[in-house]
């Protein structure tokens, strides 16, 4: 007679729920998540005194039930704020940008193609002081596009987007939302950096716009996540701060768009993480479809 299967051992599969429950704790309490609301269960029902028999009357038909009424569904929050895409006057010549990128090509190739053609870029001044541009990296069929607003010291010198300290704190944001970095693509308003990481100027930002506006069109991204304030205005060309911007989706070139806080704002604010991860989320379900 063949031996009964094996069951497995209900200890181990508690053992692995507790391991996988107290890593995603500790992925939470690194993004600035230390405490989580659990709502007190409700009292037990109070008992019902028992009614004293009552005498059996006749029989009888007895009316049919109401049918109970259903929950009306949830209302939408609302269609999501269309953003003017109308160019603002352009500081440059066209042919400056008359990149021709060849048929045939994948995204990959694409991006690799365009990022060649303006690695000698100097249509501003920030490309004097720069040691390697900043093109942009991740996945280029990504549904999920984060744009920051220019390379900072560790970027200018490794030539790859976020991967100084505010780099790191948006990885553990990309993962708390169950994403990778392989998963998303990553680029910024500017290309060089700032001296002493200031913000780019308009007239910087107006320069380098329109090799980020050839990313998103060959990207295709599902929705857009803009980090900062100078992002923001970059992109967007809106006069609105990101107080004011952030939580709420934007449409932008039938693109959602959610503004929130840049990481490096966050490591200076750490409270703000809080909204900066309730943004997310909303990305994160926007990106599945069950927004």
């Amino acid at each position: 007679m063949a031996d009964a299967p094996s069951l497995p051992d209900p200890r181990d599969e508690y053992a692995a729920l507790v391991r996988a429950v107290a890593a995603r704790l500790e992925l939470e309490r690194s993004f600035g998540l230390d405490a989580v609301s659990v709502p007190e269960p409700p009292p037990p029902p109070a008992p019902q005194a028992q009614a004293p028999p009552r005498r059996r009357a006749a029989p009888r038909t007895a009316a049919p039930k109401p049918t109970p009424a259903r929950p009306a569904p949830r209302k939408p929050t609302g269609p999501p704020t269309h953003v003017s895409t109308a160019r603002s006057t352009n500081l440059f010549e066209a042919k400056d940008y008359d990149i021709k990128i060849p048929d045939g090509l994948s995204k990959q190739e694409q991006l690799d193609f365009l990022a060649n053609a303006i690695s000698g870029c100097e249509l501003c001044p920030l490309h004097a002081g720069r040691t390697k541009m900043v093109f942009g990296a991740g996945n280029p069929d990504a549904d999920l596009m984060f744009i920051g607003e220019a390379p900072g010291r560790d970027e200018d010198l490794q030539g790859i987007p976020f991967v100084g300290r505010a780099g790191q704190l948006l990885t553990k944001i990309i993962e708390a939302i169950e994403f990778t970095r392989d998963d998303v693509y990553i680029a910024n308003i500017n290309k060089c950096r700032p001296p002493n990481n200031r913000a780019p100027l308009p007239e910087e930002m107006s320069r380098c716009l329109p090799f980020l506006l050839r990313q998103v069109e060959i990207v295709e991204p599902k929705v857009i996540c803009l980090l900062g304030a100078t992002a923001v205005r970059g992109l967007l060309q809106v006069k609105e701060g990101i107080t004011k911007l952030r939580g709420k989706f934007l449409e932008w070139r039938g693109v959602l768009v959610m503004p929130t806080f840049h990481p490096a704002y966050l490591l200076r604010n750490p409270a703000g993480k809080r909204d900066v991860w309730s943004d997310v989320q909303q990305v994160r379900d926007a990106v599945r479809g069950t927004k």
